[in-house]
């Protein structure tokens, strides 16, 4: 099915962002710059989601693609 996304990695990415940059992160898992999107998500139905960091600092984003908290982890990959 085209709409599932594809697991980039069973792990999150942790990301050191900058307050007040939008990231835009890969919901598909097609990406080759994980976590973020690189247009690979074409004909699949799904889009990328934006992310506006609230200060400096490391932030985890999900690789599974199955998080509840997207673009960020909360833990899903470990029930894969």
């Amino acid at each position: 099915m085209a709409d599932t996304p594809i697991i980039a990695q069973k792990a999150p990415y942790k990301v050191d962002v900058t307050e007040g940059k939008s990231y835009f992160w890969c919901s598909c898992g097609r990406s080759a710059r994980q976590p973020f999107c690189d247009g690979s998500h074409k004909d699949t139905g799904l889009s990328p989601v934006k992310y506006t960091a609230e200060k400096d600092g490391a932030v985890f984003f999900c690789g599974c693609k199955s998080t509840g908290k997207s673009p960020l982890c909360d833990g899903s990959h470990r029930a894969l």
